[in-house]
């Protein structure tokens, strides 16, 4: 490895973790214009990166994540098999959580910004000149944080003033902005809301922000995580395995926060107060499910999907860090050479809060 070259994690196609090629003679990336060089101090793991290495994006599969998450999957369709629904262009460096130090900078950014710990908006929007409903995924249709060194656009890397280590701030922008982007597009408030795998990374975040928000917290979860999950603010635990609507009643909540889907999905709806609302950034537990569209429409239902996110979303995040308000559960971290072993950890659900990569540091 030289000082052109740096270690990274490169996906090589769609399929087993055998796609996943650590190397340490990658290029090393350079800022472009109103770009940032980001060294690359930790970062985090996510469902997308196992959803994007197995190919779960493609219309092709209708599975669970985690039936393909260790093998991949036998039919996908590498065309629509992305966030995008465009080819994925390979090799490509998965992450889409990035904490890191500013270490160089491209042309119309300020010198000023080097030496800035910084986290980078995992859903960007420079790379589409802002347009509603449209961005790139950082790690997806941009190389992203599985690497010692990373770009982003200037304007969408911020810089964050707190006492977490890197590893926490790495927990923070794929699943708290996703997290958060769901709570902000379901307008909650100081109301009933149950939100699904609420021991995950997405989960955990939406119950510390749902609690900021001053709502009831209803957190689905394994037995096991219970306390845990209450530790971070729900006020009510269930088992994941529990019949929701004979435990809760029908029209018992106000909104549903979703990264789950699959079988349980029909009940969550009904679970739904006239007038509720519900949100959706996931469908871990598989992506075809049944509608009666009666419930929809004579319970004057409201369905959020969430991907697309408003500035403000991630600018809050900042702020809620800076002022205390959240703080990330890690639960365990790996050098970035051991990403197999992560990703199997992962899969194995086994674990309450992040999971995150570090990656082999240089001093220059």
């Amino acid at each position: 490895m030289t000082s052109e070259t740096m270690a990274a994690v490169l996906l090589t196609g769609h399929g087993d973790f055998d796609v996943l090629s650590y190397r340490t003679d990658v290029p090393r990336p350079a800022p472009r214009d109103n770009e940032v060089l980001i060294q690359v101090a930790a970062a985090g793991i996510n469902n997308t990166d196992i959803n994007t290495r197995i190919g779960w994006y493609s219309k092709k599969v209708d599975a669970a994540t985690e039936q393909g998450g260790a093998s991949g999957f036998a039919q996908v369709d590498d065309a629509d098999a992305t966030w995008s629904g465009v080819a994925m262009q390979f090799p490509r460096i998965q992450g889409a959580d990035v904490c890191g130090r500013i270490v160089a900078v491209g042309r119309n950014v300020d010198p000023a910004r080097i030496g800035e710990r910084v986290i980078v908006r995992n859903m960007l929007r420079s790379y589409v000149d802002y347009r509603p409903y449209e961005c790139w995924t950082f790690g997806s249709e941009i190389d992203g944080g599985f690497a010692q060194f990373a770009v982003a656009p200037a304007r969408e890397t911020l810089a964050v003033r707190c006492d977490w280590t890197d590893a926490e701030l790495a927990s923070v922008p794929c699943a708290y902005s996703t997290a958060e982007n769901m709570l902000h597009r379901a307008g909650v408030g100081a109301e009933r809301v149950l939100i699904t795998g609420a021991s995950g990374g997405v989960g955990s975040a939406a119950v510390q922000l749902a609690k900021r928000r001053g709502a009831e917290v209803v957190a689905i979860c394994a037995p096991s995580k219970a306390d845990e999950v209450r530790g971070l603010g729900a006020d009510r635990t269930l088992d994941r395995n529990a019949d929701l609507v004979a435990t809760l009643g029908r029209n018992a909540v106000d909104v549903v926060i979703d990264i789950v889907a699959g079988p349980v999905w029909p009940a969550l709806l009904d679970l739904l107060r006239l007038g509720g609302r519900y949100a959706c950034a996931g469908a871990i537990a598989g992506p075809i499910t049944e509608l009666d569209v009666r419930t929809l429409y004579l319970k004057d239902l409201t369905l959020f999907g969430c991907t697309f996110q408003e500035d403000a979303v991630f600018e809050n995040l900042v702020r809620y860090i800076e002022a205390g308000e959240i703080r990330p559960v890690v639960a365990k971290t790996y050098p970035l050479d051991q990403i197999a072993q992560a990703q199997r950890d992962f899969l194995s659900k086994s674990h309450t809060g992040k999971l995150v990569l570090i990656p082999p540091q240089v001093t220059e």
